[in-house]
């Protein structure tokens, strides 16, 4: 019979992850490992060269440093842990390791997706209303919607990271996931969490839903005023640019959606571990071309940088 208990810093979970496909394993550990290195290397350059370069000392760098660093700490979080568990037989985290790390990945994508509706604000600015942009995006105000941004992710975090661990547990301990996430956990229970899986969905639709409907607004917004100026050049970039922007959004929202605006079912997670890969692995990995292809600006501080060095 199993034993229903109170989680204590004496116990431990077993990531289950990809156990049930334990000949992709290897394939897996390959190919999320030169993700995971793709996307140390894109986001760090992001933010180097925004450092280094005072002409990227703007709105639009200050967001997007801001979110190859997330990205970075975002996929530091569970990555490093999923690959020890794709390479070897031993699975088995700590309690306090994995509340930690539920912890941290949450508050870094609730962070995530309040930062991308900041990002898509300041480029509704930039295109829609470039006489005011001076003075809507004015760098203090840049600097406490980043701010703001953060603490908004970390505090929900801490509200749902504080339900989860009140959560009575039973003797299973096995995740059905490959990292520790509030409906992984959820399903480990032997009580009613009807009370856990509305405040989660609530949340969510807050950090989720309303994010999402505000950047297609505002992309929605931008492509009407390009529309009007009836330019050609203009349509390829907001079809180019803005919609591969979009891409990565979906990317990051139409996954999280899957997993979060939904109650946790009792049984297996359905693949949800790959539906998970999508925002965990491969947009932040993305984010750094999509960002940086084609852009003027990126270039141009490349160039200046070469020189610099040459110089010196």
């Amino acid at each position: 019979m199993m034993k229903e208990k109170n989680a204590s810093s004496e116990d431990y979970f077993v990531l289950m992850g990809f156990s049930n496909w334990p000949h992709l394993e290897l394939v897996l550990f390959v190919v999320i490992l030169m993700f995971y290195l793709m996307t140390l290397i894109g986001n760090l350059f992001i933010i180097i060269l925004s450092y280094l370069d005072s002409h990227l000392h703007t709105p639009m760098y200050l967001f997007l440093s801001n979110l190859s660093f997330l990205d970075l700490c975002y996929t530091t979080s569970s990555i490093p842990q999923l690959l020890v568990n794709l390479w070897g037989p031993g699975k088995a985290m700590s309690y306090v390791g994995c509340m930690t790390q539920l912890y941290f990945s949450l508050a870094l994508g609730s962070t995530g997706c309040v930062l991308l509706v900041v990002m898509s604000y300041d480029r509704y600015a930039a295109v829609c209303r470039p006489l005011h942009y001076t003075v809507l995006m004015h760098p203090c105000f840049c600097h406490l919607l980043a701010v703001a941004s953060w603490v908004s992710g970390f505090t929900t975090s801490a509200l749902h990271s504080s339900f989860t661990s009140w959560v009575t547990l039973c003797g299973h301990r096995q995740v059905d996931h490959f990292f520790c996430e509030v409906p992984a956990l959820l399903r480990l229970s032997c009580v009613d969490t009807r009370a856990n899986e509305l405040t989660l969905m609530v949340m969510s639709s807050i950090f989720v839903i309303i994010p999402l409907i505000l950047i297609l607004s505002s992309y929605g917004a931008i492509a009407q005023a390009v529309l009007r100026m009836q330019s050609t050049a203009g349509l390829q970039k907001v079809f180019g640019t803005y919609g591969a922007h979009l891409l990565v959004v979906s990317l990051f929202f139409i996954p999280v959606m899957c997993i979060y605006l939904q109650p946790p079912s009792r049984g297996s997670q359905d693949q949800g571990e790959f539906i998970a890969l999508f925002y965990t692995v491969t947009t932040p990995s993305l984010n750094p071309l999509i960002y940086t292809l084609r852009n003027k600006d990126i270039k141009g501080a490349v160039k200046r940088l070469m020189r610099w060095e040459r110089e010196m």
